[in-house]
């Protein structure tokens, strides 16, 4: 029991520690992002800090580039703590604003030519190809399943409970096309009670009833 308290007491220890570090550099992030017109620049222009010195880089001047630096660096790690921290369904399309900051970087890092963000608009296409179907397709589950209350798990799960329970013997249908027929009823007699549900005539009574009620209210206070 001991070793397990001691386990469980070093993992809080290490979350709260990781923890106190995001919200650090979380809090400091402005003084980041506006540190680069308090750095010591000499005559020419140059950053010189702690022996190393920095050029422009093709920029103006240095604090022209730190600038630019600072501009990409301190959305790019807030981006990659709300990426690493969300909960939410949909976080993995953070990886695009994150993806584009670092090629922004790269770009102005190791890239030779004078111009910066450019093309690095085109290598976000294939993280985009790969990134959006994918949240679009847990979108789409999750408003099934829901909205229209359509889990499409638990309705494999019956499929899978009647073919273990003999429905799909060949001595239960003539043919394949019998099967495609019963296979196409059960669709069809799910989508039927998705439109009787969600039918506008339904909807229109349950409204109707609501505001029958809200009337009879009004009447008693009255």
């Amino acid at each position: 029991m001991q070793m397990i308290k001691k386990v469980k007491k070093k993992k809080a220890k290490k979350k709260i520690f990781l923890e106190s570090l995001l919200v650090f550099f979380i809090a400091i992030s402005p003084f980041l992002y506006k540190g680069y017109e308090y750095l010591p620049y000499n005559s020419n222009g140059d950053l010189t800090f702690f022996g190393f010195t920095l050029g422009g880089n093709g920029f103006s001047d240095a604090k022209t580039y730190v600038w630019f630096l600072t501009t990409k660096v301190v959305p790019l790690y807030l981006m990659i703590f709300w990426f690493l921290t969300s909960r939410d369904w949909w976080y993995h399309i953070i990886i695009i604003p994150i993806a584009m900051y670092a090629f922004q970087l790269f770009e102005v890092l190791y890239d030779s030519d004078d111009v910066v963000d450019t093309d690095n608009i085109w290598w976000l296409i294939p993280i985009c190809m790969i990134t959006i179907p994918f949240v679009y397709i847990i979108r789409v589950k999750l408003y099934d399943k829901h909205v229209h209350g359509i889990d499409l798990e638990a309705i494999e799960a019956e499929l899978e409970e009647l073919k273990n329970k003999g429905f799909d013997n060949t001595d239960n249908f003539d043919s394949e096309d019998n099967r495609k027929e019963v296979h196409q009823d059960e669709i069809s007699t799910i989508s039927e009670d998705i439109n009787e549900k969600l039918s506008t005539g339904n909807l229109e009574h349950i409204f109707k009833n609501v505001q029958n009620r809200i009337q009879g209210w009004l009447q008693l206070k009255s």
